[in-house]
Formats: structure tokens, sequence, C-alpha cells
């Protein structure tokens, strides 16, 4: 009998994709032994796959340092978070028809795979208040990022009339109080990118007052120079996408296009992916590739676990944390 998922883990994860699981958390482990930061992206739908139960301990416990997301899974664990029982789950989504699918759309389910967001309780419960938010800092001649406005609404508690979970499994809301470094590129295509796109077409808001992706780009270049050391940060990549090429790109933009040459490599890279390398896929390039973009160093520790990261990430993150 093992009394820890690690060491089942630990026991059972011996070969192939599973050994490479346990290769990838043990290396991470020891990235953070040697005082070293950690970067995690966020692609695809993790928040709504309720990654929020093993990522919001990481981030109490200080194993990531700064996230990289999409709009999408910026929002949705606060939606989660506020809706959860009124989410519903579709076993059989493979099977629905047309006509099926578009009951659920009048009903006001917008499908994720095998999970139903209510657009009235999720969305709507938050349009409200973060309207507000995006307004007042507007009319105080204020700027923020797209998640640092989503602290200020986490953390200002007037959500928490809606809470449907355990506020210990948000991972947005430990990253709240921590105020955690982020960068959210490509948010403007998010629900609430959408949203607040609207209200600028209305006359309501202006552009100006949500900061941009550049200055996503300028504030992480900051951040790993104050950040890196000699060393370098460690990259851990759920999924493929916006989420993981923005942030990977600041080592060779430092290095080639700001001829910063003292800027260190990534010196930690994992990818949990299930893209097809031969497809010409960035998402699915395996960690080698990215020595010829000036991302990663010959000896930078790399590893690629080809699976399903809603099994993957969670087990990785328990082994981690040494649950």
């Amino acid at each position: 009998m093992h009394k820890s998922i690690s060491e089942f883990i630990e026991h059972h994860y011996l070969h192939f994709n599973a050994a490479a699981l346990v290769d990838a958390a043990r290396g991470y482990k020891k990235h953070l032994s040697e005082n070293k930061k950690m970067l995690i992206s966020l692609a695809g739908a993790m928040s709504t796959a309720e990654l929020g139960k093993s990522l919001a301990e990481m981030i109490r416990q200080d194993k990531v340092h700064i996230i990289s997301c999409t709009g999408a899974n910026l929002e949705e664990d606060v939606m989660n978070l506020v809706a959860h029982n009124h989410y519903k789950r579709v076993p059989n989504y493979r099977d629905l028809t047309p006509q099926e699918e578009w009951d659920l759309l009048e009903q006001g389910l917008n499908r994720v795979t095998d999970t139903c967001i209510p657009e009235e309780e999720a969305f709507r419960r938050i349009q409200k208040h973060i309207f507000k938010i995006w307004k007042d800092a507007e009319d105080n001649g204020e700027r923020l990022f797209p998640h640092e406005y989503l602290f200020r609404l986490l953390n200002s508690g007037v959500m928490q009339e809606y809470y449907e979970i355990d506020p210990s499994n948000s991972w947005m809301i430990a990253a709240a109080k921590k105020n955690l470094p982020m960068v959210v590129p490509g948010w403007e295509d998010s629900t609430l990118g959408n949203i607040f796109a609207s209200y600028c077409l209305k006359g309501e808001l202006k552009p100006s007052t949500m900061k941009s992706g550049i200055e996503y780009m300028t504030f992480l270049a900051d951040w790993y120079t104050a950040s890196a050391g000699d060393e370098g940060v460690g990259f851990f990549q759920i999924g493929g996408g916006i989420a993981g090429d923005f942030p990977i790109c600041v080592v060779p933009m430092l290095y080639q296009d700001m001829e910063r040459h003292d800027t260190p490599f990534w010196s930690y890279f994992c990818q949990i992916s299930d893209s097809t390398t031969s497809y010409g896929s960035y998402s699915g390039a395996v960690p080698n590739e990215k020595i010829t973009w000036g991302k990663l160093g010959i000896d930078t520790p790399k590893y690629i676990v080809e699976s399903d990261a809603t099994i993957v990430a969670p087990l990785i993150f328990a082994y981690i944390l040494g649950w």
C-alpha cells in the first residue's frame, strides 16, 4: 500500500510518458532547490478543468513565481469560483447533434468539451462588478493590466457572496493575495476581453484604460532581467499556443534585439503536450528546436510529456508538493 501520491508515482511510473512525468517533476524540484525561479504557462482550458485545486497550493508555497496564461484561463478560474454549482457536465458530448448544441446555447450553456459554463451565472455575475472597476480606474486616470483588474476585483471582496467552491481551490485568489507577477498575452480574445471591447465600441470605456500586450512583454523583460540572475528562470509549459510562445521569446529578445549578451537562457524546460511535431506545430516542437531560436541552451534540462495535461499537471504538482 502506497501512503501518498508521490510514493505511488515513484513505484508505478517507470517507463515511457509515465517516466518522463517523474523525470520532469524531479527536475522541477531540483530547480527550486537551487533557489531558481519558475514560470508556469497555462493554455487550453486548465482553469475549467479545476487545476486550481493543485495550482493554488503551488502558488501559496512559492513553487511558482510568475504565470503566463490565456485570457480564458485567467477568467475561467473566477467563473468556476462564482458559478460552480451551475456548471453542467455532458459526458456524451461526442454524440451531440447540432440541434442539441443549439439547445445548450439557448439555455445559456457554453460548452468546453464535456463541461458547460453557465453564461448568466458566470459571465454576468462578474461583468457588472468588473465594469465598475474598469470605469473607476479610467475616471482616476489609471491604466492596469487585465490580470490586475481581476486581482482588484477579488481582493475587494465584492464577489464573496457568490463563491460556490472553497476559495482555497481558486488559483486566482492565491495569485491575487500574493500579487503574483503575470502576463496574459492575447487577452482580447477572451470573454472579458470581448466585453471590454464592447464597452469601447459603445463609447463607455477607452481602449487605453487596458494595458497592452507590448506592455506585458516589456514588463516580462524587466522581470526576467531582475529575476534570472546568472543562471536563468525555469519554464514549465502546460499545452501550447500563445501562453507559452509569448513568454519564452523574452530571452532571445533580450539577447538578440536588446543586445544584452549576458542574458541567461531559460534554465529548465518542460512541456506537457499532445501536439504532433510533424505538422509544423510550434506547440509540438521538441525542446531541442528551441536551442536554434536562442531560448534554451545545450545544457538546459529538457523534458516533454506527450500526454493529457489535465491528468499530468496535477500529478506533477502533487509530487512537487510532496502529497
